[in-house]
Order: structure tokens, then sequence, then C-alpha cells
């Protein structure tokens, strides 16, 4: 008797599974703002960056011993590269951008952070020679364009006459760092590193390196937690904006690669923009709706796969 026919595949759950993450992940990311904005009146920036990745090593810690072999062997073979992931992502992306957030709005930090799957493309193509499609490519400008008329309120003829705030070039630069700390991410030095354990020695390091400006905060008589307040919104960070997001990044960039986990970034507008509307009561207005429908189609322009006979 003759086999049966194969049946045609359905998209593959190796696939289905890492997409869906990163489908959550910037909504995790853009809880950062929000919990930050509420906090820092409460708690200098860089002590609450380093509550934050100190908290999350320590959580994290279990990871380290499981695979205490691979992360020796990592850490002693490319300390400058675990350190400087470090700096990257959670100095610049953490106290730099806590500190930026006593000077702009959460909804502009989180539109600027937006730019960054832009800047992972460029990266990737100037270093990596890595080949992108002309269709990932126009979703990527899609989605920017939907960011840029979120950030000029519906007037892109303010463009020439734009001027930004101490703040807002905080943010510019917070979302290069993320850039680069997303290309690292992935590559050989990494390959033998399970997800939760290389995000342990990340955080860790991003906490040893924040500690020395956090007790320089405490010794200079900067603000501390001493409310529940402050300490409820520094345990959403630890779970939400650092364990939670971290890892669902990092997850999907082992599985889909930087720059196309990078594009769901650009979901931090939509979701960043609702949370500051629901939580913060930051105004929602007709250029946020259109902005966020633009983001949108950008994404699903550059992610959705082509359909083959």
């Amino acid at each position: 008797m003759p086999p049966a026919p194969a049946r045609a595949e359905r998209p593959s759950l190796k696939r289905f599974v890492p997409l869906t993450v990163m489908l959550l992940t910037p909504l995790f990311f853009s809880s950062n703002l929000v919990f930050g904005r509420y906090t820092i009146p409460e708690v200098a920036p860089f002590t609450l960056a380093f509550l934050r990745w100190g908290a999350a090593a320590l959580l994290l810690s279990p990871f380290l011993w499981m695979a205490r072999d691979r992360v020796r062997s990592y850490v002693t073979t490319y300390p400058l590269h675990w350190m400087t992931m470090g700096f990257l992502g959670m100095w610049i992306c953490g106290g730099v951008i806590y500190y930026a957030l006593q000077f702009t709005t959460a909804t502009n930090a989180t539109l600027i952070y937006t730019t960054s799957p832009l800047m992972i493309i460029i990266l990737e193509r100037l270093f990596f020679g890595r080949p992108t499609s002309w269709r990932e490519m126009a979703g990527i400008l899609v989605g920017f364009f939907g960011v840029a008329f979120i950030v000029l309120k519906g007037d892109l003829g303010t463009l020439a006459s734009l001027s930004f705030n101490l703040g807002d070039l905080m943010c510019i630069a917070a979302a290069l760092a993320w850039a680069g700390y997303s290309v690292l991410l992935k590559g050989k030095r990494t390959a033998g590193l399970p997800v939760s354990a290389l995000f342990a020695v990340i955080a860790l390091s991003g906490a040893i390196l924040l500690a020395p400006f956090a007790a320089w905060e405490f010794l200079t008589g900067a603000r501390m937690p001493v409310t529940w307040t402050a300490w409820g919104g520094i345990a959403g960070i630890v779970v939400f904006s650092s364990l939670l997001a971290f890892s669902g990044y990092q997850y999907g960039v082992a599985r889909l690669g930087a720059s196309t986990a990078s594009v769901f970034m650009y979901l931090l507008a939509p979701y960043g923009v609702g949370l500051a509307a629901l939580v913060l009561a930051e105004p929602f207005e007709m250029h946020h709706a259109i902005g966020i429908m633009t983001v949108l189609s950008g994404l699903i322009l550059a992610t959705a796969p082509i359909r083959r006979t």
C-alpha cells in the first residue's frame, strides 16, 4: 500500500513560541518606563538601577550554579564581552534612563527607545554583513515613520525645528546602547550558555558597574526607598521589567536573531503610550492612535511569513 501523501506543514511551533514571547516582551519592557516614572521621585536613579539588577542577579543565581562550568568558561574567556553587555544593557539602559525620566515623560522615552530596531539593522549590516530583505527593511521604515509621527504629534513639518531636552538626548543614547547590547547578545561567545545563565551573568555585571554610583548617591544623601510605594515600584521593575522582559528578549534573540527580535520592540510605542495613559494619566490623542496603527503595520510587514506554493 503506497504511503499517504505528506500533509502540508503548518508554521513550526519552533517559530510560533518565540514569536508569541516577543509579542509579550515589549509590554514588560514598557512597564519599566512607567514604573520608573512612578518610582523615581522617591529613589535616586542609580540606586534604583542597582537595586533592580542586584535583586535580579540574586534571584537568577540558581541558574548560574546549574550551568557553573559553562559560566566559568565564558566569564574567564570573555571578560570584556559580558562587562560591556552589562554596561550597555544595565548601566546605560538602567541608571541613565532613570536619570533621564527626571526630564522627560514616559511616553517620550518609550517612543525614542523604539528607534533601536533600525539601529540594530544598521549595526548588523555594517559589522556582520547581515542580508536584509526589502520587505523587512520596508517594515522597519514604516514602523519608524509611525514612531516619528507620534513623537512629532502628527505634524511632520515640525521636524526642521525639532529640539530635544536632556532627557530625550539620554534616551537616544540608550536606544543606541540597546542596539549594541542586542548585537553582542548572540554569537559564538554566548552560544554555549543557557538563556537564564547568560542573563544572570549580565545582571551581575550590571549590578557591579552600578554599585559605585549607588554608593555615591547614598553617601551624598540622595533619596532612598523608604515607603511601601517605592518598594512596590522596585518590585514591579524587578519582576516585570527585568526578569520577564530581559529573559523574553534574550530568548527571542537566541531563536529569531537580533534583527527580527528587535522589530518587535516597535510595540514599545503602543504598549508604552497605552500604559502611560492608563497608569500615569498622560494624554492619549489622535496622533498616538494613527502612529500606533502605522507601527503595527510595519511590524506585520517585516515579520509575517511569505506564503509559498
